[in-house]
């Protein structure tokens, strides 16, 4: 290391213990609430935001979730060791979302205090040569010249604009809803925040499957899936209830959009409270049941093939629908599995696809409609340990095959009231036909409405700030040498970007003039523009106070 390479460090290591525990804290918050860091963590939000709308999410869609791990055996597991199944809920996401709203809070809170200051303040002095201004003009008049600044301040007045005058002379602005506009954008865009973080806290998501002809209580035990809020436990969930009477889907039936959905409807009914009068509603996709503020979604649908188990004894051990996922959109191709614990003298499994629509293509049984005009249930039976009692949690829609022997059964789909005989005297299988399923999603969010307002009071506030420009004009009336008074007349805009001052500084001057005209004797006369090309500013020259002069812009600039 170099000598000075050796300074430099002992410089740096002087710096740092100079600085002590409050001085970098303060350099962690200046670092912190800058607007650089606001933005690279706005990217990572939105770079973290990408696996959640690529990868099916468990608490928008667990069967799609299930689906993936069928799919995908080996990867799966590792995707969702890294909460890529439930990305809006990883703590990750969390962090980089609490960063970013610590850092815009950081830096919208001293802006807005600015942007008041800004919006009260009142016009600046006017300079002593308006000539050097962008836009200027001059004539005389008969008036005295504290009868010309008056007559000129009550035309300003009366064209809205905020006045400050003074000995022979007049300064007039307009355009302060562009820092109210500011104002607003800045204020909202925290209230947004706020309301986004107040649903994170007090709000909760829920799935719930639900076959024709059930129902349930929104109690945490009766929800297939439920993610609180920080602050939500169970006696905060409101008390209704919602049984499925029917469901219908429709499809096209051909044409080139052939086995596309036409339409969802799921006839519900339900109460708002226990003892509650019954009522009942017509659920669509993108037409939610809004109950007590917490909307229900239908997000998906399905088949339940019904199943009867009977054992070797004679005993029934499994009577019901049991819900199986779709593998093929397209055709409802659908796959479950049917576990049986309490069967004897062996436990049995059976893995199945459901056909809503079977067809022989080429030696092959498939489904070529996704609604249920041929409909047949082909399983495969296991009979031995199901490991339902190790302890370990268990998917309802997969079968762990290790340790279970494959039994030799009839390869043919049953229609609906034919059965198999299973082997070794294990009993029988009957498919009785089938129910359909919907999946629903629960959503409660206090936050919505408010951010939903506020994101509309920022688009205001946008509006106001791109549309509304600052400008001033300013009047200045000196005694003439023949007696009458010589008024000079000068305007400045920023942010002009669309233009129209002048055409406004035009009309202006003409106005003022015609307030004077049955005593003045000349007409408006346009002084030169400065030239800029020399090096002259909008308010140069040794006379003007650029300082008083410039306006303020949106952030206080």
């Amino acid at each position: 290391m170099t000598a000075s390479q050796e300074d430099a460090t002992t410089s740096t290591a002087i710096r740092g213990a100079a600085l002590g525990a409050l001085g970098w804290l303060r350099w962690t918050w200046r670092q912190l609430t800058s607007m650089r860091t606001a933005l690279i963590l706005l990217f990572l939000l939105a770079l973290a935001s990408v696996p959640g709308s690529m990868l099916p999410q468990e608490g928008i869609d667990p069967a799609a979730v299930t689906q993936y791990y069928q799919s995908h055996p080996a990867l799966a597991p590792i995707l969702n060791r890294l909460s890529l199944f439930n990305v809006f809920a990883a703590p990750w996401f969390a962090a980089i979302y609490i960063l970013l709203f610590a850092s815009l809070a950081g830096c919208v809170l001293p802006r807005t205090v600015r942007l008041v200051g800004s919006a009260r303040q009142r016009p600046p002095r006017a300079p002593s040569n308006l000539a050097r201004l962008p836009s200027s003009a001059s004539y005389t008049t008969e008036l005295t010249p504290a009868s010309a600044i008056e007559s000129a301040a009550a035309l300003l007045r009366r064209r809205r604009f905020r006045l400050h005058t003074g000995d022979g002379w007049v300064s007039a602005e307009k355009g302060y809803l562009r820092e109210l506009g500011n104002l607003l954008f800045h204020i909202a865009l925290l209230v947004l925040l706020f309301s986004v973080g107040l649903g994170g806290v007090f709000g909760y998501k829920a799935n719930r499957l639900l076959i024709v002809g059930q129902g349930f209580a929104n109690t945490p035990t009766a929800l297939d899936v439920f993610r609180p809020g920080r602050l939500v436990g169970p006696g905060n969930l409101q008390p209704f209830s919602i049984n499925l009477q029917n469901f219908h889907a429709q499809y096209v039936t051909s044409g080139p959009e052939l086995d596309q959905p036409l339409s969802y409807n799921a006839g519900l009914s339900y109460q708002t409270q226990p003892g509650a009068p019954v009522r009942h509603y017509a659920l669509r996709v993108n037409h939610p049941l809004v109950v007590d503020g917490v909307s229900v979604y239908l997000i998906g649908h399905g088949y339940a093939p019904v199943v009867r188990v009977t054992d070797g004894t004679g005993t029934v051990r499994w009577d019901g629908p049991v819900p199986f996922i779709p593998v093929d959109q397209s055709t409802m191709t659908s796959e479950g599995v049917v576990k049986v614990p309490d069967a004897r003298p062996a436990q049995l499994g059976f893995a199945g696809v459901f056909l809503p629509s079977a067809v022989d293509a080429a030696g092959t049984l498939e489904s070529a409609f996704p609604s249920a005009l041929n409909p047949r249930l082909s399983l495969i039976g296991f009979s031995g340990n199901l490991g339902m009692n190790s302890g370990e949690a268990q998917s309802v829609y997969q079968l762990d095959t290790k340790g279970l022997h494959q039994l030799r059964m009839a390869a043919r789909p049953l229609a609906a009231g034919q059965s198999m005989t299973l082997p070794n005297g294990l009993g029988t299988v009957t498919y009785l036909g089938y129910q359909q399923w919907i999946s629903l999603a629960i959503t409660y969010d206090p936050g919505q409405m408010p951010a939903l307002i506020s994101g509309f009071a920022a688009l205001a506030g946008l509006i106001l700030s791109f549309l509304v420009r600052r400008r001033r004009v300013f009047v200045r009336a000196v005694p003439a040498a023949d007696g009458r008074a010589t008024v000079t007349f000068g305007g400045l805009a920023r942010s002009d970007a669309a233009g129209g001052f002048e055409s406004e500084f035009a009309e202006l001057a003409q106005l003022l003039r015609a307030e004077q005209a049955g005593t003045s004797g000349a007409a408006p006369e346009a002084l030169a523009e400065p030239d800029r090309d020399s090096g002259e500013a909008e308010t140069a020259g040794a006379d003007v106070d650029p300082h008083e002069v410039a306006l303020t812009g949106p952030d206080g600039e």
